[in-house]
């Protein structure tokens, strides 16, 4: 087998990235959490103080956007004009931005240009709401992620406490994720769908551990045991 895509999709907080994460380690192959692309994005909007939902200067603050990714030691890094955001993205707040930013027909074509550059490169796992019917359509490996919406507040509110922010509540996080899961699914340019040819995988009872397993019984054998892993670097 040539160079092969796996596309995992769902909502926020169904486990996409811990999954996507894991794949990537088991299968040695790169893992691009495109999430964080489009939280880069609402990030800088924010730091403007642009409005993301304001599609003509969102469109002229792209034209002086300079974002890269690198790869360190198997770890993603999040380069926005020369400064490292890979933590700053994921505060309170830069998610509804990223949501709104991300509902942007400009937005999403520029990050899906560079999406694609680096899934044609090498065998890569993305993770996404819509990776596998407009980023990755033709992607051989397709996953769709779901999970009752309580327990995925939970999860990104021990999610947020690891990392140290400790003020925001149950409620607050279930509500944005409700703002979330309304705003994806009804965007009118490539919204958060499930195609026909995916796997859905229900993770609100599974461990990781668990969810993981279940992805990897779909690969066939010479996938999971890397005789067609071609380039993995």
């Amino acid at each position: 087998m040539e160079h092969f895509q796996i596309a995992i999709d769902g909502p926020s907080g169904s486990g996409k990235s811990t999954l996507a994460r894991s794949v990537a380690r088991t299968l040695g192959i790169l893992y691009l959490d495109t999430g964080a692309m489009y939280r880069a994005c609402g990030l800088k909007a924010l730091d403007l103080g642009i409005d993301p939902k304001d599609e003509p200067r969102i469109s002229s603050m792209l034209e002086n956007l300079r974002l890269d990714i690198l790869f360190e030691q198997g770890s993603q890094r999040v380069i926005l004009d020369g400064e490292d955001v890979t933590e700053r993205i994921r505060m309170p707040g830069v998610s509804v931005a990223a949501s709104d930013i991300s509902s942007l027909r400009p937005v999403r074509e520029r990050m899906v240009q560079m999406q694609r550059q680096i899934a044609g490169k090498r065998n890569v796992v993305l993770d996404g709401r819509d990776i596998g019917s407009y980023v990755l359509p033709s992607a051989p490996f397709k996953f769709f992620l779901t999970a009752d919406p309580e327990e995925r507040a939970k999860r990104r509110l021990e999610e947020m406490a690891v990392r140290g922010v400790i003020d925001l509540t149950f409620e607050a996080v279930l509500a944005d994720l409700k703002y979330r899961d309304h705003q994806d699914s009804t965007r009118s340019f490539a919204p958060l769908v499930r195609t026909p040819d995916a796997i859905v995988i229900d993770t609100t009872s599974n461990t990781p551990e668990e969810t993981l397993a279940q992805l990897l019984s779909y690969l066939p054998e010479e996938v999971r045991s890397g005789s067609g892993s071609g380039d993995a670097s």
